[in-house]
């Protein structure tokens, strides 16, 4: 029997009626003769805003103020028991679990209580509460799926890093995919139910990674088991042309490139975490992103050797990245000078910005922005190279695409619909793969940005 490697969202098992179906799609998939093996986010009612992880973040910050960091977290203990008393039936199982639970979140208030005291907070520290979400969903997920007849067992990745390591690279996930591999065999013939917080990863799993955690998890456990396919399961039917909320015609594409996914998840579209993609293209295993909700449906799949749905010239997807920073600066110092760009760098880097896009000439650097912690220091420094001028709520708009790369105009296509609609463009990048034409506007343009280019999608 073939391994799957099914990973489920937050907002997938926010209520007991998803969870209810969530097991569903699980059976379906021993019925159709698969083993899969499950990884869960923690729960999410609503949005990312309002789900568990958020709440345990909120009440980090809370500890640290010294403010309500407990109701905080009897309020999640009523959430998660809600579900617990409207998915199991089973008196003894409802009663075990509800009593794990209760003492999973005391441990927490009292690893709180010690933050509050320290009065501040480490990245390993911010792990360990962070975690306490994904193990609440995979413990409360096993018992549903034993109440409903299927064995399964909880697999719990929070000390599975047993070994000191200094950054995320291919020895660490090399590392890692063995570890995985050799936990999942000890489960049998029980269908696994893992955590996808994995372990205290170097740096603190949110600075490293990112709030797409569980999708590398899933991807390291694909990996490392050698999965025929690993599913994304979204709220969504899969990858669109558009933002669908945004446009109406916008389409759901059943095939893209790994390369085209990943320009549209760095951009905006939030379809699969970048680190998730590049190990399994590596290790050549397809992703399919799914539906929770219409299960039934193909989705998209995401082939390592695959062509595009748009396997001809021109564009495949326009996604929008909001709320961006762009920070120009500008010098005749760079006139014939050795090292400008290195020294303008040098700065981001020693404060942590991640930079976007770069656009330069012979006497400026514009460079767009998501992440303004200690913007006003790294601003203070780079006065000392030139004149430094910010601009706030601005975003990126991206045409992405393979055939771009066979197609001539598309980028005079695109700047022409947006002179069209009145819509300024500030920069202007491509890189060098040809596949993503990006462009920094003002955000509160973005909406009508997208539809005018996305015409060129619906008409090519």
């Amino acid at each position: 029997m073939e391994n799957i490697v099914q990973k489920f969202g937050g907002t997938s098992i926010g209520k007991a009626s998803r969870m209810k179906s969530v097991a569903g799609i699980v059976q379906k998939t021993l019925d159709d003769n698969f083993f899969p093996i499950i990884v869960l986010s923690a729960l999410s009612s609503g949005g990312k805003k309002d789900g568990t992880t958020s709440q345990l973040l909120e009440a980090s910050n809370e500890a640290i103020k010294k403010g309500p960091y407990y109701k905080i977290i009897d309020h999640l203990q009523e959430i998660h028991v809600k579900i617990i008393k409207e998915s199991i039936e089973i008196r003894s199982i409802r009663e075990e679990l509800e009593e794990d639970i209760e003492n999973e979140l005391h441990k927490l208030k009292l690893f709180l209580d010690a933050i509050q005291v320290i009065g501040e907070i480490s990245p390993r520290s911010l792990d360990v509460i962070i975690s306490t979400g994904e193990k609440l969903s995979a413990r409360i997920f096993t018992s549903i799926l034993t109440s409903h007849g299927t064995d399964a067992c909880y697999v719990n990745l929070a000390n599975i890093i047993d070994r000191p390591f200094n950054e995320i690279d291919q020895r660490f996930c090399s590392y890692l995919q063995k570890k995985l591999s050799e936990i999942i065999k000890e489960c049998g013939a029980k269908v696994p139910v893992v955590t996808g917080f994995m372990g205290f990863i170097p740096n603190g799993i949110i600075r490293s990674i990112g709030r797409g955690y569980t999708d590398f998890t899933a991807a390291l456990i694909a990996t490392g088991t050698r999965a025929k396919e690993l599913q994304i399961w979204k709220e969504v039917d899969g990858i669109f042309t558009a933002d669908p909320k945004k446009i109406s015609s916008a389409k759901v594409l059943t095939q893209v490139t790994p390369a085209e996914a990943s320009e549209l998840s760095y951009f905006g579209s939030e379809v699969i975490h970048p680190f998730t993609m590049e190990q399994v293209t590596n290790a050549n295993i397809p992703v399919r992103i799914k539906n929770t909700f219409e299960p039934d449906l193909p989705g998209t799949i995401i082939k390592p050797k695959g062509k595009s749905d748009q396997d001809k010239e021109g564009p495949t997807a326009i996604t929008v990245k909001r709320d961006i920073v762009l920070v120009n600066i500008q010098s005749n110092r760079m006139l014939m000078a050795y090292g400008f760009m290195s020294k303008i760098f040098d700065i981001f880097n020693r404060y942590e910005i991640i930079i976007d896009l770069v656009s330069t000439s012979e006497v400026s650097v514009s460079l767009s922005l998501d992440n303004t912690q200690d913007l006003d220091e790294a601003l203070h420094d780079l006065k000392q190279l030139g004149t430094v001028s910010v601009r706030k709520g601005m975003a990126i708009l991206s045409l992405v695409g393979e055939g771009m790369r066979r197609s001539v105009g598309t980028a005079g296509q695109m700047f022409s619909r947006l002179a069209d609609q009145g819509i300024n463009i500030e920069v202007i990048s491509q890189g060098a793969s040809e596949i993503n034409i990006s462009c920094a506007i003002e955000d509160k343009q973005s909406d009508k940005a997208i539809k005018a280019v996305h015409e060129m999608l619906v008409k090519a």
